[in-house]
């Protein structure tokens, strides 16, 4: 359930040639700044409003429009036909494919996106994989560092030392978080799973699963 080819469909990715040889999806992250500056072309072929701030090391895709208000760092590459709207922060080496929304007061940091992820609103994503077509509700955080420090670890029957002092989360294929999910780092969700509004997740969620979140409430007459 942790494999790249379990979570993640390479043929919607430009990116695809990080993940050889590479078992586990976690293992490219390390290698994502070198990835870019291997690969950076810095040129706009977009949009790119003028109260927006674009370093000189990223390189914009044809029909891709950023926002007033957007701050992309780099070293960056962001695809064809995406929106990076106002408020977006996308700090270094962050990989965006095709397609993708990147939305209001989010942040972004060493992170690979496939094409058509949609990341709309007050996110934070960091050292992190999101795969073809997956989505974060509003106020979905990808935590990304142990409070108790050390390496992350992914619990799943056994638990996998992955030897990374930072990894947020790999999100599979079609997968849905719902809004307001806190993501411990380490957090494994399978392709076309569904994370209800508000929970707190640690491990490894099976593809085509829903994580169901019931809250006890009372309704009482106002004095």
């Amino acid at each position: 359930m942790c494999e790249t080819l379990e979570l993640l469909d390479l043929d919607k990715t430009a990116y695809h040639a990080l993940f050889e040889n590479h078992r586990n999806p976690w293992t490219v992250l390390p290698l994502l700044a070198a990835y870019i500056r291997a690969h950076l072309r810095p040129e706009n072929r977009g949009m790119v409003s003028p109260g927006a701030f674009v370093g000189p090391e990223v390189m914009i895709g044809e029909g891709t429009v950023v926002e007033h208000g957007a701050v992309v760092k780099g070293p960056s590459i962001i695809g064809s036909n995406c929106e990076i709207r106002a408020g977006a922060y996308l700090r270094e080496n962050v990989l965006v494919g095709d397609g993708c929304v990147l939305g209001n007061s989010c942040e972004f940091k060493n992170a690979l996106f496939f094409n058509e992820v949609q990341v709309p609103h007050f996110s934070y994503v960091g050292d992190s994989i999101l795969g073809y077509r997956s989505h974060l509700g509003a106020g979905v955080i990808l935590s990304n560092v142990k409070s108790t420090g050390g390496t992350v670890v992914v619990k799943s029957a056994s638990e996998l030392d992955t030897g990374l002092a930072k990894f947020g989360s790999i999100v599979g294929d079609f997968a849905d978080v719902g809004c307001n999910c806190v993501l411990s780092p380490g957090s494994i969700i399978g392709r076309r799973a569904i994370l209800y509004p508000n929970v707190l997740w640690r491990g490894v969620c099976p593809a085509g699963h829903i994580v169901k979140l019931r809250q006890e409430q009372q309704i009482v007459t106002r004095r």
